[in-house]
């Protein structure tokens, strides 16, 4: 945990929390800790840590800055699932995980006042027919909260669920192939009208045309080369905004 200045600057680090154990997939003989995020409002922190099947959940002290640690886990996943990412539905009850080892997605009920999940459903990120080898990456809900996005490194698709509002359950839109191989992170531009994907072992960044209607997305036909891409995020355009 790194204060930030003022004037943008970090300030030095405030609190570190170690994460301990590991789990049954031979990915698994350490603690990895993939990916932390708040919950939108901002009293809870949550490491999701692939090398022990848990989501650990911080209550943030922002007068002492320091982040305490929970008695329990926030959600322990599947043994050897490898949960990877999290994300949060807008509506804010509801969140994603996908799991990158057992190439899952459970939907997932927040408690807000306790800072804990519960699970509402499990499912594949795959086809039926598909037998080769396969890890999920990441994953995003739309701006509109209808449909959620994942991805598929060895299948390389995306795979697209459509979300009932309010049980939060999942069903099958489609598969997308993502033009490349590896698609290790996408995002979707704030409009919700673009997927951006990042082939990272083809080094290119391919965009999809989202319908708004059905979730489904179509080639646009446009790519960029960049190499490795693994991370991609829209800066907005405070310039044009303002004018």
């Amino acid at each position: 945990m790194l204060p930030i200045e003022p004037n943008g600057e970090l300030a030095p680090i405030a609190d570190t929390q170690q994460h301990t154990g590991s789990g049954p997939h031979k990915n698994q003989k350490a603690p990895h800790a993939h990916c932390i995020l708040p919950d939108p409002a901002n009293r809870f922190v949550f490491a999701v840590d692939l090398g022990t099947d848990k989501v650990y959940g911080y209550q943030l002290d922002a007068k002492e800055d320091a982040l305490v640690p929970r008695a329990t886990p926030a959600f322990t996943a599947a043994p050897g699932a490898g949960p990877r990412h999290l994300t949060f539905h807008p509506g804010g009850q509801l969140a994603y995980l996908i799991n990158e080892l057992n190439s899952t997605i459970t939907a997932l009920r927040y408690d807000e006042g306790a800072g804990t999940f519960q699970e509402i459903q499990t499912l594949s990120t795959l086809p039926s027919d598909f037998t080769g080898e396969n890890s999920c990456a990441d994953i995003h809900v739309s701006p509109n909260g209808e449909f959620l996005y994942g991805s598929n490194r060895g299948h390389d698709s995306l795979v697209v669920y459509a979300i009932d509002i309010p049980s939060g359950r999942l069903t099958l839109v489609e598969h997308v192939p993502t033009l490349g191989q590896k698609p290790r992170n996408f995002t979707i531009d704030p409009t919700g009208q673009l997927v951006l994907v990042a082939n990272q072992a083809t080094n290119n960044i391919v965009t999809f045309r989202v319908d708004r209607e059905t979730g489904k997305l179509t080639p646009t036909g446009k790519s960029v080369q960049v190499p490795a891409p693994v991370c991609l995020q829209v800066v907005e355009d405070f310039t044009r905004r303002s004018a």
